[in-house]
Parts: structure tokens; C-alpha cells; sequence
């Protein structure tokens, strides 16, 4: 360590670690505290060798977010940015809000037909038939893109869709609120922007479908806070165990 600074030597262990896949693109870098203790320095030197790390490129630091780790060409997963399902999900508002009001204008009947059929398939009670209900839930949301009759909206929002797919974290977030979401409630809530598209109404159409993602965000903010919560009470639980009871007087 007397040849190069301290914070150098971590950023080497650091990178050690991504490369040896312990930490892969898009995942989240343990906080500055758990660092310092595997590499027995201050928070101080992980925070300057985190910062030597961005400037090269290879993390990105999110303020109140915590420290995510890029692809080789400074992007997410598969070349996507790197982004939180919260971001995602708030471009899919407005891009789908006024892609419904514009298929409230220039959709036919054919279109609205298709919408209901696949209204009548993510309603299904029957748990067999879940992931049958996710993919109508998907698909009901590019058809309204389709119906749009713009073609730049259908690509956006097409690529929103694949974002929201093909990104790890993000997946893993709507992954967490489907298995708490009733099949019902979800055909019910995608009928009433339905309906407003069929009325021709596209402030109708636009303000259900704001208000569909607004719902969307809420069960985010309450899923993320129960991960974080269990992820609080694991640390707990196992500094508990090695302070406490190591020495068996816990």
C-alpha cells in the first residue's frame, strides 16, 4: 500500500468482485459501511474509491438509492440505462396516459373488440391461468399503443414494454407486486380506461389511465418498503448473532 493510495487498492477489490460475477450489471453494491468492514477501512476510503470507480465508468451512484454496477459500456443490463422501476414506471405514465387519449380518438371498433377480449383474459379468477392474465396485461397495453395510429408512440411505448421486461431489478419489483395482485381487480381497473376509449373521450381515457399508474407507483412504494424492511431485519438478525451470542454470553 505505500506504492498507491489506499482508496486504489479498494477500488481494485471492488472491481475484483464485479468481474468475478459476485456483483453483475444492474444489481446494487453493498453500502458503504459493509464495505469498510470486508475491507477493513474507513467509509471515507470505500466513498473515494466508489467515486475513482464512476469516473471510470464502471458504477453509478444514485443518490438515496445506493451504488449500482454498469455494463462494460457504461450502460444497465443489455445495453439498457440504468434506471429504477419508479423512473420506468413514470415514463410509462405519461407516454401511456396520452397514448390512451389519442386511441380514444383514432381507434375503430376492431380495436376496442381486441381490448375486450383481452379485458376478459387478465380477469380470470382461475390461478392456473395467472400468467396467461400477465401476458393480456401486457398485450392490452401495446394494442392501446397500436390503436394510437401514431407510430413513433407505438415504438416508445414498445420499448418501455421491453425495458420492463428485460431489466433485472425492475422485473423483480412487478415481479413482487403481481403475487400480491388480484386478477379481478386488475381487469376492472384496465375496463374503465377501456371504456372512456369506447365513449371516444380522450380525457377520460387519459385521466384512467394516470390513474392506473398512480395506483401502480403506490404498490411499488409499499413493496419496496417491505423488501427493505426484511432486508433491515436479515442485517439485524445477523449482527445479533455475531455480537450477542459469539462469545455465548447473548
Amino acid at each position: 500500500m505505500t506504492d498507491k493510495r489506499l482508496f486504489h487498492t479498494v477500488a481494485d477489490q471492488i472491481m475484483e468482485m464485479i468481474n468475478s460475477g459476485a456483483f453483475p450489471t444492474g444489481s446494487r453494491l453493498p453500502g458503504e459501511r459493509e464495505l469498510a468492514e470486508r475491507f477493513d477501512v474507513s467509509r471515507v476510503t470505500v466513498r473515494e474509491a466508489e467515486i475513482a470507480l464512476q469516473a471510470l465508468g464502471h458504477i453509478d451512484i444514485k443518490t438515496g438509492s445506493g451504488v449500482y454496477v454498469l455494463s462494460p459500456n457504461g450502460n444497465g443490463s443489455e445495453g439498457w440505462p440504468l434506471l429504477s422501476a419508479f423512473e420506468l414506471t413514470e415514463a410509462r405514465l405519461l407516454f401511456e396516459s396520452e397514448a390512451a387519449a389519442l386511441a380514444a380518438r383514432n381507434g375503430d371498433d376492431v380495436d376496442m373488440r381486441q381490448l375486450e377480449s383481452l379485458i376478459a383474459r387478465m380477469s380470470s379468477a382461475d390461478p392456473a391461468d395467472e400468467e396467461d392474465s400477465q401476458q393480456a396485461d401486457r398485450e392490452f397495453h401495446l394494442a392501446i399503443a397500436a390503436a394510437s395510429k401514431n407510430a413513433a408512440v407505438k415504438y416508445i411505448i414498445e420499448t418501455l414494454w421491453k425495458m420492463r421486461t428485460e431489466i433485472e431489478s425492475v422485473r423483480t419489483v412487478h415481479a413482487a407486486i403481481c403475487a400480491n395482485e388480484d386478477a379481478t381487480y386488475r381487469g376492472s381497473e384496465h375496463a374503465e380506461i377501456l371504456e372512456a376509449m369506447k365513449n371516444r373521450d380522450p380525457a377520460a381515457a387519459r385521466s384512467a389511465m394516470q390513474s392506473h399508474f398512480q395506483r401502480l407507483l403506490a404498490s411499488m412504494i409499499n413493496v419496496t418498503e417491505e423488501q427493505a424492511l426484511r432486508e433491515l431485519q436479515q442485517k439485524t438478525s445477523e449482527s445479533r448473532e455475531r455480537f450477542l451470542t459469539a462469545d455465548g454470553t447473548g
